[in-house]
């Protein structure tokens, strides 16, 4: 078992050497703004026998929690999905251990309320699978960390799993090729005080690092610098400097999401952006037309867009939107909410940001200006409630600007340090792709300061659902006594015309 530990600040922010001291085991150092990266390497025999079968009969497997509190990321760390629970799935050849996936997680994670793969999940492509749902905090994890892998000799272990509760994401993944399960923990950026303690037989290296930019740095790469110290080796920290290419930057910009009023049973999801400036591309190229923006949408399956309306052009360029380039399949377009058992579907959406007027001057479109996006939603009928309505959440999208090599065939980034793929709508680009990410921020005046929009639905009120069921019943008795009576008149007549037409052949 291995853990890392990593300070990042930001571009100018750095610790000398003498600020920071090493005793034995443990790493001491000043208050710093940064993120804290907690990464822990599991070897597969370490792993509890349940969820060694797991991941041994999957191919591929990639936990993904987002807290729905906003948070700010800093280079490199800048990697971002809709705030809630998600998972991308490649099954094995063992479809027991494939069915098992679904309690395994409930147990780990509480409550999540899927029944196995091929009734729960949706199809990213081929024989990959995905998941997603809501999940609040991560309160059931811990406990599960807590009993498997804390032994009662070490004290320090629960109260440093403690700490999740205030993490701004979790990423667990499992490395076929090296046997390794690696856990990720991200807090938010804020000032905290650098420490760090080793453990009996757990090997700790500790990063304080800062992005940099030297003069030899090329213009793919992000440039890192700072100390690292080995506890339990090494007895003062490091300096250290390297620098690798990254396919995930910041474009330096922000949006929000909100339901446009009135909702309806159609709402419409406004997103709004503060720039919509274009920049080149992260090889160089001056071609600005290389890079798009895209919002990546989770919608559980309380509600879903319509791919036939997303079709037309004309419609679309009304919302500031370009094109759906994905959208899971199949999507019921009919069915209510209560009777579905996939987990709902995941959008891709090309947006189309407003050009500048032809008459202003080339500065002047350089400027940043504040625009929106509208995404045409629809609500599904939902399961009756007392007080007649139910609330529908819906976390904020992933919005990014994409960058596509011109070229086809391009070389995918190789792995670094921070590297975090398998986010679902990476692999729905070419090889190559730089992904610049706009910052998500709650909406001016919202109640809770979360990462979600919300709308309140109409639904049948269980407290007055007798008298419906009553009035139902009653309209159904009448119509059929109704018919009855017109179907018995009918006959009557059809008698008494025949009796006369026979009349009057006798005389």
């Amino acid at each position: 078992m291995r853990e890392r530990i990593t300070y990042v600040q930001k571009l100018g922010d750095s610790l000398e050497p003498s600020a920071v001291t090493v005793d034995g085991g443990a790493l001491r150092g000043p208050e710093v703004h940064a993120v804290r990266e907690d990464r822990l390497t599991i070897a597969l025999d370490e792993l509890p026998l349940g969820l060694q079968t797991l991941v041994t009969g999957t191919r591929d497997l990639h936990i993904r929690w987002v807290g729905a509190a906003a948070y700010e990321a800093v280079s490199p760390l800048l990697a971002r999905l809709p705030p809630g629970f998600h998972l991308f799935f490649t099954p094995g050849k063992d479809d027991a251990v494939s069915n098992k996936l679904c309690s395994t997680l409930g147990d780990i994670f509480g409550d999540i309320s899927c029944s196995t793969p091929a009734e729960s999940f949706t199809s990213i492509h081929k024989d990959r699978f995905q998941y997603f749902q809501e999940l609040g905090n991560l309160s059931h994890f811990v406990q599960y960390a807590k009993d498997q892998l804390c032994r009662p000799t070490d004290a320090s272990c629960p109260a440093r799993l403690d700490t999740l509760s205030k993490a701004a994401s979790l990423d667990i993944s499992y490395d076929t090729a090296q046997k390794v399960l690696r856990v990720t923990a991200l807090g938010p950026y804020q000032r905290q005080r650098v420490h760090a303690t080793s453990h009996p037989n757990l090997r700790t290296e500790v990063g304080i690092l800062s992005t940099d930019r030297p003069k030899t740095l090329e213009a793919h790469e992000i440039g890192i610098s700072g100390l690292l110290t080995v506890l339990g080796q090494d007895s003062k920290p490091s300096p250290t400097m390297f620098s690798f290419a990254s396919r995930h930057r910041d474009v330096k910009s922000a949006f929000s999401a909100q339901f446009l009023a009135p909702t309806g049973l159609h709402p419409t999801l406004q997103l709004r952006l503060t720039s919509n400036n274009p920049f080149p591309s992260p090889s160089g190229d001056d071609d600005d037309t290389t890079c798009t923006p895209y919002a990546y949408l989770t919608l559980p399956r309380t509600i879903f867009a319509d791919k036939y309306q997303l079709a037309d052009p004309l419609f679309l360029a009304s919302k500031n939107l370009t094109a759906l380039r994905h959208t899971t399949q199949p999507v019921d377009l009919e069915a209510p909410e209560y009777v579905m058992s996939q987990w709902g579907s995941a959008v891709l959406l090309q947006l189309s940001p407003p050009p500048p007027p032809p008459s202003q001057s080339q500065e002047k479109r350089r400027e940043e200006e504040e625009w929106t996006a509208e995404i045409p939603l629809h609500l599904r009928y939902l399961a009756p409630t007392r007080g007649g309505y139910s609330t529908v959440s819906v976390p904020y999208p992933a919005v990014f600007w994409a960058c596509e090599p011109q070229q086809q065939g391009a070389v995918a980034f190789p792995p670094n340090p921070f590297e975090n793929g398998d986010l679902g709508y990476d692999g729905l680009f070419e090889e190559g792709t730089v992904f610049w990410h706009v910052e998500p921020r709650p909406v001016e005046g919202g109640r809770d300061g979360l990462l979600v929009s919300r709308v309140r639905v109409p639904v049948l009120d269980l407290e007055r659902a007798g008298w419906v069921n009553a009035g139902t019943a009653a309209a159904v008795v009448v119509g059929f006594a109704w018919v009855v009576w017109k179907l018995v008149g009918v006959c009557l007549r059809g008698g008494v015309e025949g009796e006369r037409e026979r009349v009057k052949k006798r005389q």
